[in-house]
């Protein structure tokens, strides 16, 4: 089959204002000559042309069509303008995990001599990537208060390039005010970076709020049933269809065409897994609240949040992590964790099946107590991941949990 035998990936006019459910389903179609309703895959390396002359000027960028997987492949390029156009930015770069997402991102903006300034309490990862990797580079790294916007002011230098943050936070759901972090910014000649995965387009689009980058963990809700690893970074034409592009073409830790096509599947149901798995997390943080054995919970919906206002402006939605500290520490919330029979003990998120994990030993166990400490993560923390279980499954799993835990 030839590339340019192929129907038009763009199936849905861009000036239409279709909804989040319409978009996840129909833009970006790929439909071979085989009209296949699903989309295919196009598990190739490499392509072929029919002369010398038309390989040249694809190569060079003067005709339309595919070169080589690493950086052109049909059913990635349908999840990543799929992906986009959801966010409402012009370009998407798709990666092989969220963490290569990242990566891909500093080491496009950023060199030697520039300062990164990062949110405290950010994903374990990300701090060790930044901490032990990128300032071995010679890039200068910075954290400030996520809730804090003088914080922020004060942590600007006049080598500021990148800002980075996630919002709502790993895992104590703590949010930016994206609006005002993007407009100091770029008073300070930075742009803004905004991690999220939490949240997704259904609930947040940190770019119509100024935000010159969205990076995702396609790991998570997008997959939806914790099948496959990917990322993607989404922002303009210009720094991420043309320097992200240039990025991952040369250096390439891209995405696997099956996976690409596992998240095009996951957009088609987005924004109904969305909904269902807030709907039960906003019941069970209610529950929570409740219970003698927990001390605090950490959920946006609840008015004692504190960034709960913040989180009705900027958001369309409270998404599904409920964070909640139980009384007793670290053996408190291991006995509490291990008496569960309905939740996944498992650090990932983001699942059909509900997880339950303990961050100061597992997701946030490499950073050191001091860090941890300064974000908030205590030992007795337990974070989970609303799935798609019955909710009334859910809460009487966890009264069991904290019934044993209390030794009852």
């Amino acid at each position: 089959m030839s590339i340019d035998d192929q129907d038009p990936i763009d199936s849905i006019d861009p000036s239409e204002s279709w909804g989040f459910g319409t978009l996840g389903i129909r833009h970006a179609e790929l439909r071979s000559p085989e009209m296949e309703h699903s989309p295919a895959i196009y598990p190739t390396s490499s392509y072929v042309y029919r002369s010398a002359a038309e390989a040249a000027a694809t190569f060079l960028g003067q005709r339309e069509g595919n070169v080589y997987s690493r950086f052109t492949n049909p059913t990635v390029q349908a999840f990543e303008k799929r992906l986009a156009r959801m966010e409402g930015g012009e370009a998407c770069v798709a990666t092989a995990s969220g963490m290569a997402a990242i990566l891909t991102l500093v080491l496009t903006m950023l060199k030697a001599g520039d300062h990164l300034l990062a949110s405290k309490g950010l994903f374990g990862s990300t701090i060790n990537l930044f901490n032990n990797y990128i300032a071995k580079l010679g890039i200068e790294i910075g954290y400030a208060t996520p809730s804090d916007i003088e914080s922020w002011r004060a942590g600007f230098k006049p080598n500021t390039k990148l800002v980075f943050v996630e919002t709502p936070s790993n895992p104590l759901t703590e949010l930016v005010d994206i609006e005002a972090l993007a407009t100091l910014a770029h008073e300070h000649g930075a742009a803004l970076a905004v991690d999220n995965c939490f949240l997704t387009p259904v609930f947040q689009q940190p770019l119509k709020l100024g935000a010159d980058y969205v990076v995702h963990s396609a790991t998570k809700f997008i997959d939806g049933q914790g099948r496959c690893l990917g990322g993607a970074i989404v922002g303009d034409a210009q720094r991420v269809g043309k320097d992200v592009y240039g990025f991952m073409r040369t250096a390439g830790p891209c995405l696997s065409p099956f996976n690409a096509w596992v998240f095009l599947k996951g957009l088609e149901t987005l924004s109904v897994r969305m909904k269902a798995h807030e709907q039960s997390a906003c019941q069970l943080a209610q529950w929570l609240s409740q219970q003698p054995i927990v001390s605090r919970v950490l959920h946006p919906s609840l008015a004692s949040h504190p960034q709960h206002e913040l989180a009705k402006r900027q958001q369309r939605g409270f998404g599904s992590i409920v964070s909640f500290e139980v009384r007793g520490g670290r053996q408190a919330a291991w006995s509490v964790i291990d008496a569960t029979r309905l939740c996944s003990i498992t650090g990932n998120l983001g699942d059909a099946r509900t997880t339950i994990t303990h961050p100061a030993t597992t997701t946030h166990g490499r950073i050191s107590e001091q860090q941890r400490t300064e974000a908030g993560i205590t030992e007795g923390l337990i974070r989970i991941s609303v799935g798609l279980e019955d909710i009334e499954d859910l809460i009487a799993d966890l009264r069991r949990a904290f019934s044993r835990a209390e030794g009852g």
